[in-house]
């Protein structure tokens, strides 16, 4: 490059050039828009108030707002609806924790310490262990815990019990890493009355905050009134003024002569007159709708008219669920609106977002309360615990029958098709009953004689006659040609060779070879094919009949008399039409 070029190049590409700071934003000032502009939106500011602090405007709001009270309860009685359920426990296990469960209200407890955490930001359950009180300052040792010692849960919220000290949870290994160590546990009297290790306190907070919020507010969470405070305030006063739009919803106008000079010029005792008359008019009206003017004098009535008022309302109320994760029909206790509308779609919605919390709130809190309970109750912590949380959304009845019957299909599918066994197939149906309510009552022993078995195994045996006895008697069964259904060779019946019965003229093939009996040709007018079809039929239905039997069989749409003239040999006489 030549020294021309380089002392022409910008100010910016030069090595020894200052740095200027640069600020991209869009700006319009001859419209008044955009960045330094003398607009409305540029002069809007959203100054850091921390509302989470005032203690006096959360109990108000908490007392007095019905919208605010379905904000703070609904979600946790949601999480702690279904409660949960514990793998690894057999079912005498599953007893003892629900009697203790019972025992010390631990449900109630649990959801009243989520109410105060989303309430204040924060609170605390203390873990009561009998004979343990002088030892809280102690890390809690699950081998300390003896049979029969837990008592339930102490819950404070962060306003009036519990206050973390300075000091954090160092070793990393430790759930509550980041987290105070200790809890000061102040009376009535504000007096410290204990100080609690962390492993003896289960949390509760609020919304998340990030680290420089959350340590200004020791370590707790953010209330979740103050982030839908603003709508609240919102709704409340669009609600009162549409309240106060109703006392002015007919409004009377009487003109009267002269009344600018019977109140500048008048005397009082005119002006008082002119009240008493007002006033007499006004009771009239109130008692019998009757009003009483001079004639000449003119009465107009003004009707306000609502329209628009429901949509601002309605506006109101979506901001509001939105900024609660609530949805309408739920936080308003109102039916969906719109034509067709169900509210499903948006109830899975929230569903979906209660499962979370349960898995970021709620495990936390029974993953440090389980082993406690399990040493007080079991005397041990099984090795295979695993929480699980039942789902929230229940299918109605057809639904139910929707999944039961598509579920059902595609086990009866992979079984015909040979993948799987006959007892695997059973235990998979029985699984279908915990969400189905179906197939509950398959038992283990029923499992048990079909283990190994294929779909051909247990379709084998489908010859209705197998095993009916024909009446026959002797000793030897078995030897009789109408014996079992199994053995029996229908004379005249066309077989294949794997001893299947076919179609075809009769004495065809058969697995006995030449047979004795005989179908002699039909005197009734029979096709071939006609003729092979109800006979191979007559053989099925009667396969012992003796010599001079005559019998009529139906078959069809046809009635047939057929003689018996020996053993084995039959003859169709007759052929009539069913009415």
């Amino acid at each position: 490059m030549s020294k021309r070029n380089r002392n022409n190049r910008p100010q910016a590409q030069r090595a020894d050039a200052p740095a200027v700071l640069t600020a991209d934003a869009f700006s319009n000032p001859l419209f008044r828009l955009g960045a330094g502009s003398q607009s409305p939106l540029e002069a809007t500011q959203y100054p850091l108030t921390r509302m989470t602090d005032n203690y006096a405007l959360l109990n108000s709001l908490y007392r007095e707002n019905w919208v605010v009270q379905n904000v703070v309860g609904i979600i946790p009685d949601d999480m702690t609806r279904q409660w949960f359920t514990l793998g690894g426990l057999g079912p005498k296990e599953w007893a003892a924790l629900e009697r203790c469960r019972r025992r010390t209200s631990l449900g109630s407890r649990i959801n009243e310490g989520l109410r105060w955490g989303r309430l204040y930001g924060g609170a605390a359950g203390v873990l009561l262990l009998r004979g343990q009180e002088g030892l809280l300052e102690r890390p809690l040792e699950l081998d300390s815990i003896l049979p029969g010692t837990f008592a339930g849960l102490y819950i404070v919220d962060r306003w009036c019990g519990i206050t973390p000290e300075a000091g954090l949870v160092q070793d990393i290994g430790d759930p509550d890493f980041g987290l105070p160590e200790f809890y000061r546990v102040e009376g009535g009297d504000g007096v410290i009355s204990a100080r609690i290790h962390h492993s003896r306190v289960i949390r509760f907070t609020g919304r998340e905050l990030p680290w420089l919020e959350r340590a200004a507010e020791l370590y707790w969470g953010e209330s979740e009134v103050e982030a839908l405070y603003r709508d609240v305030v919102k709704k409340d006063n669009v609600a009162e003024n549409m309240a106060a739009l109703t006392f002015r919803a007919n409004v009377d106008v009487m003109e009267v002569e002269g009344l600018d000079q019977l109140f500048s010029l008048g005397s009082g005792a005119a002006q008082r007159r002119f009240w008493n008359t007002m006033q007499a008019q006004s009771v009239m009206q109130s008692n019998f709708g009757t009003r009483l003017v001079n004639k000449g004098d003119q009465i107009r009535s003004t009707q306000y008219t609502f329209t628009g008022l429901q949509e601002v309302y309605e506006s109101m109320c979506i901001d509001l669920s939105g900024a609660s994760r609530i949805p309408m029909t739920k936080l308003f206790g109102r039916s969906p609106a719109g034509m067709n509308a169900t509210g499903e779609s948006d109830m899975r919605n929230y569903y979906d977002y209660v499962d979370t919390l349960r898995e970021a709130k709620l495990r936390p809190v029974l993953e440090r309360l389980l082993p406690v309970v399990c040493m007080s109750e079991l005397g041990g912590v099984p090795e295979d615990l695993e929480i699980s949380f039942p789902p929230l959304w229940t299918p109605n009845a057809r639904e139910v029958a929707e999944i039961a019957e598509k579920k059902a299909t595609a086990i009866r599918d992979i079984f015909q098709a040979g993948l799987i066994r006959a007892d695997t197939a059973q235990k998979e149906l029985k699984k279908l009953a915990e969400e189905t309510g179906l197939f509950g009552s398959i038992t283990g022993e029923e499992i048990a004689a079909n283990r190994g078995k294929t779909y051909q195994d247990v379709t084998a045996l489908a010859d209705p006659l197998a095993g009916l006895d024909f009446g026959a008697d002797g000793p030897d069964e078995l030897q009789r040609v109408t014996g079992d259904g199994l053995t029996v060779d229908y004379k005249g019946q066309p077989r294949a060779k794997n001893g299947q019965f076919t179609y075809g003229k009769l004495g065809g093939g058969s697995t006995k070879g030449k047979k004795a009996g005989k179908m002699k040709s039909a005197k009734a007018r029979m096709g071939p094919k006609e003729f092979a079809r109800v006979s191979s039929s007559f053989f099925t239905d009667h396969p012992t009949l003796k010599p001079g039997t005559v019998k009529y069989y139906s078959h069809g749409t046809h009635r047939y008399r057929v003689t018996v003239k020996d053993p084995g040999e039959y003859e169709f006489s007759q052929k009539k039409k069913l009415k």
